[in-house]
C-alpha cells in the first residue's frame, strides 16, 4: 500500500475514507467517504496528495509507475460506467478538479466534459439526440481546456461567444441554437490554435495527462499561494487530484444543477438552504451567468429529487456531525452528489 498512488471510488466501495484527507485531499477523501454510505456519487479514482508533491519536485515529471496506475483505474472506471474515454458509441466523459487537504474555493483549477472530440459530439448527437446540449460542452471544454490547461486566457473564447450573441440577437448563451453553437465550437477550436500553437487535441488519453498535470501546476499558481498565506495553511503536500464521471445538468428540462447547506450558513438556521438552476453546468450557478433559483423551490419542480436530496442532506449532516455545503447535480430526474464539506459559516 505504501507506493499506492491512486485510489478508486464507485459502486458502494472506495479505497478511501473520511480520514484520509492528508493524502486524498478534503473532496477525494468525502467522496470515499460518501461512496461507502451507498450517496449516488458518480465513480471516479483519486490521485494522492503525494504526488502533486513528487510532480512539482520533478519539475513536471510523472513518478514511476503513475502512468499504468491511472490507465488501471481509468479501466475501472470504464468497466463501472459501461463507456470508454474516447469511444463515439459509448463515450465516457470525466471532470479533473483538485482538492487540497484543506478547502482552497475556486483557488485551483478544474476541467469539465474532458473527452470529447469531433466523432464523441456525433456520437452523443446520436445518442441523446439533443445536437445543442453536444455542442454547449463542446465550446466549454475547449474554453476551459484552453484556459485552465494551455493558458489560453477565456477572454479570448469568451470574445467569440458574445460575437455569436450579437449575431444571433440575444442576450444569454443558451439562447443559442445547435447551428449556432456548432459554428462558435469552429471559431472556439481557430482561437485554441492561435493561441497555443496546435490543434485542439482529440486523443482522450492525452486531454487527461494535460488536465492532470494543469492541476498538479496549479498548486503553485499566485492566487492560490497567496491564499495559503493569507490563510496561514501550512505543511500540506500539495493537492489531489479528482477524476470522476461526468453527470449533467444541462441536457434538458428534466435536468438541473445547484448547492446547498444543511443549515442556513448566514444565521445558523436548521433550514434547507441553497439554490440551484434547471437545464445547466455547475459553472452556471457560480458564474453568475443566469439568476440561480432558492432550493425550496425544487420542491416544486422535481419533488421526488428534492426528497431525496433533503433525506441526504440530514443524513450527511449527522454522519459528519457538522453543517455541510454540498453540490448536486439531476440528469434526467436521478440525483446525484458531487461533493460535500464542512459549511463555511
Amino acid at each position: 500500500m505504501a507506493d499506492k498512488r491512486v485510489y478508486f471510488f464507485g459502486g458502494g466501495k472506495a479505497e478511501g475514507n473520511a480520514k484520509m484527507k492528508e493524502l486524498l485531499g478534503g473532496k477525494g477523501a468525502n467522496l470515499a467517504e460518501m461512496t461507502k454510505l451507498g450517496v449516488p456519487v458518480p465513480p471516479g479514482f483519486t490521485i494522492a496528495t503525494k504526488v502533486c508533491s513528487e510532480y512539482n519536485k520533478s519539475k513536471g515529471k510523472w513518478p514511476a509507475g503513475l502512468e499504468q496506475e491511472v490507465d488501471k483505474n481509468l479501466a475501472k472506471l470504464e468497466k463501472a460506467m459501461d463507456a470508454k474515454l474516447g469511444d463515439p458509441n459509448k463515450p465516457l466523459l470525466v471532470s479533473v478538479r483538485s482538492g487540497a487537504a484543506v478547502s482552497m474555493p475556486g483557488m485551483m483549477d478544474t476541467v469539465l466534459n474532458l473527452g470529447l472530440n469531433d466523432d464523441v459530439i456525433e456520437g452523443i448527437i446520436e445518442k441523446t439526440g439533443n445536437p445543442r446540449f453536444a455542442y454547449d460542452i463542446y465550446r466549454r471544454f475547449i474554453d476551459m481546456f484552453g484556459d485552465v490547461v494551455m493558458g489560453c486566457g477565456h477572454e479570448h473564447f469568451e470574445a467569440v461567444i458574445h460575437a455569436a450573441k450579437v449575431k444571433a440577437g440575444v442576450d444569454l448563451d443558451n439562447e443559442l441554437s445547435a447551428e449556432q453553437l456548432a459554428d462558435v465550437v469552429t471559431k472556439y477550436k481557430a482561437v485554441y490554435k492561435k493561441h497555443v500553437g496546435e490543434m485542439f487535441p482529440q486523443d482522450g488519453k492525452t486531454q487527461l495527462t494535460h488536465a492532470i498535470n494543469a492541476v498538479f501546476g496549479s498548486w503553485n499558481i499566485a492566487r492560490a499561494v497567496k491564499y495559503r498565506e493569507l490563510n496561514n495553511i501550512t505543511g500540506l503536500l500539495g493537492t489531489a487530484v479528482n477524476v470522476q464521471a461526468m453527470v449533467f445538468g444541462n441536457m434538458g428540462t428534466d435536468c438541473g444543477t445547484g448547492v446547498c447547506f444543511t443549515r442556513n450558513p448566514s444565521n445558523g438556521k436548521k433550514e434547507f438552504y441553497g439554490e440551484f438552476l434547471m437545464n445547466a453546468q455547475g459553472e452556471d450557478v457560480v458564474a453568475g451567468i443566469r439568476t440561480p433559483v432558492p432550493l425550496k423551490k425544487l420542491a416544486k419542480v422535481m419533488p421526488k429529487a428534492y426528497k431525496q436530496l433533503t433525506a441526504l442532506m440530514t443524513r450527511l449532516e449527522k454522519h459528519y456531525k457538522d453543517m455541510q455545503d454540498m453540490e448536486f447535480t439531476i440528469q434526467n430526474k436521478v440525483l446525484y452528489i458531487l461533493q460535500t464539506r464542512t459549511g463555511k459559516r
